[in-house]
C-alpha cells in the first residue's frame, strides 16, 4: 500500500459516519508542516497569515506552538473580530476604506492595542481621521513596501502590483508624514515577495520554464534584500523605535529569514500545503487539509460522478486554480467538463472501484478559500476524527 493509499484509508475510516461533502485537517500533518515552517525561519518568529487558515481553533493550535507570534489578517472586519476574541497581535496586511471599522477601533483602546493597520499612502491616513468619529486612540501603522522586480529600466515588471512605495525615500517620507501626525504611531514595515514566496519553482513537465523561475527569483532575492535593507535604515532614522519588519510567505521563509533587515516572517498556507505549493525546490510539506465529496453516478466503464467540487481557487483564470482530484490516485478531470457546480465527472481506472456513496478526496488549489466552501472543519489524528471545529463561514464570518 503506497503511502497515500494508506493515508486515504485512514480519512476513510475516520469519516466513515460523516456523510460527504466533507473537510478534513490531518492534524498530525498540519503539526509537521509547522515544525517544518520553525526550522526553516531559523529563530525568527513567523507570523501566521490567517487568510490561509481562517479557522480560529486552528490559530489558537498554532499560536501556542514555540515560533509563532502573531496573525496577518486580510480585511479590517476580521482584525476587530480577533482582537475581540482574544488575539492580541494582529496586523491588517491590506489597507482598508471600512470607516465603521476605524471608527470603532479608534474609540477601543483594547483593539487600537492589539490592532495594526496598513498604509502606504497619506489619503488612507485621510481616510482614517475622518472615520475616527470622535475616537481619539492612537492607531497603529505598518508602511507596506513594492516588492517587485524592475528590468530593462523599469519597462518589465515581475510582481504583484501592491504598495506605489518603492524607494527609501518614498518610504521614509511617508514614514515622516505618519510621525508628524497627531493619533498615529508608525510600528512596522511590511513587504511581501510574492513572486518569490508564492511562484513554484519546480514546474511538472516544464523544465526550461522552471530554470527561468529560478533564475528570476534569484536575481529578485538579491535586488530585494538591498533594497530592503536600505528602506529598513531610512524608515530607522525616522521611527528608531519600529517594533518589527515583516516578509518573506510559505515558499521564501528560509530565503527572507536569512536577511538581518527582517525580524519576523509571514507564512500560513505551509499549514495546509494546497496543490499550489507541490511545485517548489525550497520545501516539501505533507496535504493536511482535503475535502471529499460523494460518488453519486456510474455513467460508464472507468468513469464516476461526484457532488459538487467546482472550487475554483483565486488568481489568473487557469487549470491550475482548480482543486486536484487527489484519493484514490489516478482520478483526472474530464476536459470537456472540468470542476463542476453540480457535479464533476472524473475518468481513470480507479473509477471502476468506486461504489455509490464513496468519497474521493481532492486538494484545494489555494489553503483557506477551501473554508469558504466548509462550516465546519473535521480534525482528524490517526483514523479518528478527535474534534470538529467551525471555520469562519462556520462562525458566520465572511469577510471578502
Amino acid at each position: 500500500m503506497t503511502p497515500r493509499a494508506a493515508d486515504r484509508a485512514r480519512y476513510d475510516r475516520a469519516t466513515a459516519h460523516l456523510d460527504a461533502p466533507v473537510a478534513v485537517v490531518d492534524l498530525e500533518a498540519f503539526d509537521a508542516n509547522a515544525d517544518d515552517l520553525v526550522r526553516r525561519a531559523g529563530g525568527k518568529p513567523i507570523r501566521v497569515a490567517s487568510k490561509s487558515v481562517r479557522c480560529r481553533a486552528l490559530l489558537e493550535r498554532v499560536l501556542a506552538r514555540d515560533g509563532f507570534a502573531g496573525i496577518m489578517s486580510f480585511t479590517l472586519d476580521e482584525s476587530l473580530w480577533l482582537a475581540r476574541a482574544g488575539f492580541d497581535d494582529v496586523l491588517l496586511a491590506y489597507p482598508s476604506a471600512d470607516r465603521a471599522g476605524f471608527s470603532e477601533l479608534a474609540g477601543d483602546a483594547k483593539l487600537a492595542g492589539a490592532v495594526t493597520v496598513m498604509v502606504d499612502d497619506p489619503a488612507q491616513l485621510d481616510l482614517i481621521d475622518q472615520a475616527r468619529g470622535g475616537g481619539s486612540e492612537e492607531v497603529r501603522v505598518c508602511l507596506e513596501l513594492d516588492t517587485s522586480l524592475h528590468l530593462l529600466g523599469g519597462r518589465v515588471r515581475i510582481g504583484a502590483r501592491r504598495s506605489p512605495l518603492r524607494t527609501p525615500a518614498q518610504v521614509a517620507e511617508l514614514a515622516r508624514s505618519v510621525a508628524r501626525r497627531p493619533g498615529f504611531r508608525l510600528v512596522g514595515l511590511m513587504a511581501y515577495e510574492g513572486h518569490v514566496a508564492g511562484v513554484g519553482d519546480a514546474i511538472a513537465g516544464r523544465p526550461l520554464r522552471s530554470r527561468a523561475v529560478r533564475l528570476m527569483q534569484a536575481a529578485a532575492r538579491r535586488e530585494l534584500a538591498a533594497r530592503r535593507a536600505a528602506v529598513v535604515a531610512a524608515v530607522r532614522a525616522v521611527a528608531p523605535d519600529l517594533e518589527f519588519v515583516n516578509g518573506g510567505g510559505t515558499g521564501s521563509v528560509q530565503h527572507t529569514a536569512a536577511e538581518d533587515a527582517v525580524t519576523e516572517i509571514a507564512a500560513g498556507s505551509g499549514l495546509y500545503v494546497p496543490r499550489l505549493f507541490d511545485n517548489y525546490t525550497s520545501f516539501a510539506g505533507r496535504p493536511a487539509a482535503l475535502f471529499a465529496q460523494p460518488v453519486v453516478r456510474r455513467p460508464g466503464v472507468g468513469v464516476v460522478t461526484v457532488l459538487g467540487g467546482g472550487y475554483p481557487a483565486s488568481g489568473a483564470a487557469g487549470a491550475d486554480r482548480l482543486p486536484v482530484p487527489y484519493l484514490p490516485e489516478g482520478l483526472r478531470y474530464d476536459p470537456q467538463e472540468g470542476a463542476g457546480e453540480v457535479q464533476t465527472p472524473l475518468l481513470g481506472s480507479p473509477a471502476d472501484d468506486l461504489l455509490i456513496g464513496d468519497k474521493v478526496w481532492f486538494r484545494h488549489a489555494k489553503a483557506g478559500e477551501l473554508c469558504e466552501r466548509f462550516d465546519a472543519l473535521h480534525l482528524i489524528e490517526g483514523d479518528r476524527v478527535t474534534a470538529t471545529v467551525p471555520t469562519y463561514r462556520g462562525e458566520g464570518r465572511t469577510f471578502l
